[in-house]
């Protein structure tokens, strides 16, 4: 069994404390097999706790100043920075994730809090000057101030840089946390609470409590003492905290299903390496993976034939080894799902070209070609390293299949003609649209965010301190 940190006794940070509890999670390894760590699984009690004490220091949260937070912004990007080795480490365990993948995710994790410093210095107040009848002479000051207490729900896929994107902008803006991390993988998250917890913020200020979210998910979610509740997650949790939740602000990243409309005039080489890294980096598990390739009839055997050839840098292996770049799935169950769809895409007369195997879960990445419409592949949020090629006929047919699902979080379009680009950017239902590349967003600097199912409100370190701040008018 592979050895790693237990945090049986502190796993949960709750108003400037490590609170034990009576039964743990364990975090399985999914490098090299059995049980990685364990913690602390923290009670409804516990819970309740925690956001009693964010609630009771928002006074002292909201009287520190810029300085104080930027100050905290920049110890904890040192402090993972410090313990890179250890994250990344981590992060490969916890999340099967491959190592250079993994020690990316930490450097950007570190870079947000940087980014979230300088953030909070450029917080400034507006003066208003009154214009209308009866308000001439009056003057007023508008100035930021943090909502309140914000619940953090953080996934599985990018357990710390996710993280790191939610927190840093909440304790940036002033706000209390409380952070829930995905019971999957909580190590890194716990490494980042004890880093924070190291830090001046005011006792209650940050809690984090690891657990279940089937047992104290509603407790959290349903506390009338949130202000706003943060969650990138899937769709069905989504809507589930949406229904749970009091009045608040909500902040949701959920699901997406990618579309790459490509067309004649394209850089077909730029499509397939685009496309092939787009459907299997981390094995699809990302919510802005490229899930569909939506191709003119008259080049989908092409563009097959592009991503066929850039598959062989995408394959499985030892997650230790810096040439891997695909790793397992989170878990049996969504292998499962994964395994499901390709084979509902081949029932409907899909073709496979390469790939379909799958060990435990490790599915290979796979390529599907001529896949019918209809197909599910299509439709539904995959989450595995699955390119599935559909053909055709012209611009309204793809726009059609595009728009065709609930999800509206990224879609590609790689073309030559600049109207064409324009109009398909602008008729696209998703919160960002990429022209002749595969979704990316970086560290927060262009918002992040979609459309129906996938999503309220837009992520990005300075998006998502607007979105954790209110404006007081102070009027003279």
């Amino acid at each position: 069994m592979a050895t790693g940190p237990t945090r049986g006794d502190g796993a949960n940070h709750i108003d400037g404390e490590w609170v034990p509890s009576s039964s743990t999670l364990e975090v399985e390894d999914l490098a090299e097999g059995g049980v990685f760590a364990e913690l602390s699984a923290a009670t409804t009690a516990q819970a309740d706790r925690a956001v009693a004490a964010a609630a009771t220091a928002e006074p002292a949260m909201r009287e520190t100043t810029v300085v104080e937070r930027a100050g905290w912004m920049e110890t904890i990007a040192d402090g993972i920075r410090d313990r890179a080795d250890e994250l990344t480490d981590v992060i490969v365990r916890e999340a099967g994730k491959p190592i250079a993948s993994a020690r990316g995710e930490v450097a950007s994790a570190a870079e947000r809090f940087d980014r979230a410093a300088a953030e909070a210095r450029d917080q400034q107040g507006e003066y208003v000057e009154g214009t209308t009848a009866g308000h001439e002479g009056w003057e007023a000051m508008v100035k930021p101030q943090p909502v309140g207490t914000v619940l953090c729900v953080t996934p599985y896929n990018y357990p710390l840089a996710t993280t790191a994107l939610q927190v840093a902008p909440a304790l940036a803006a002033g706000n209390s946390v409380v952070l829930k991390p995905a019971s999957k993988t909580p190590i890194s998250a716990s490494i980042l609470a004890e880093i924070i917890a190291g830090t001046d913020v005011p006792d209650g200020g940050f809690n984090f409590v690891a657990g279940r979210a089937s047992e104290i998910g509603d407790a959290l979610a349903g506390d009338g003492r949130l202000d706003a509740v943060a969650l990138t997650g899937s769709t069905s949790a989504g809507k589930h905290i949406a229904r749970e939740s009091e009045m608040v602000t909500l902040h949701m990243e959920l699901g997406g299903n990618a579309p790459a409309l490509v067309f004649p005039d394209a850089n077909l080489d730029r499509v397939a390496a685009d496309c092939a890294k787009g459907s299997f980096k981390y094995a699809g598990q990302r919510c802005s993976a490229v899930s569909r390739v939506l191709a003119h009839e008259s080049v989908h055997d092409e563009v097959v034939a592009g991503i066929e050839a850039e598959m062989d840098a995408w394959q499985p292996g030892d997650l230790f080894e810096e040439s891997t770049t695909v790793g397992p799935l989170i878990s049996e169950s969504q292998a499962d799902w994964v395994e499901e769809l390709i084979d509902d895409a081949l029932d409907r007369g899909a073709r496979l070209v390469r790939g379909g195997d799958r060990d435990g879960r490790t599915v290979e990445p796979t390529l599907l070609a001529e896949v019918p419409h209809d197909a599910r592949v299509l439709h539904e949020e995959q989450f595995g390293p699955v390119a599935a090629v559909a053909a055709v006929a012209d611009e309204a047919e793809a726009l059609s299949l595009a728009n065709a699902d609930p999800f509206g979080l990224d879609a590609s379009v790689f073309t030559a003609d600049h109207d064409r680009a324009m109009r398909l950017a602008n008729a696209i239902e998703a919160g960002a649209v990429r022209i002749n590349g595969a979704p990316s967003h970086g560290l927060g600097d262009i918002p992040f965010g979609g459309v129906g199912d996938s999503g309220i409100g837009r992520e990005g370190i300075g998006y998502t301190i607007e979105a954790f701040t209110t404006t007081k008018s102070i009027v003279l």
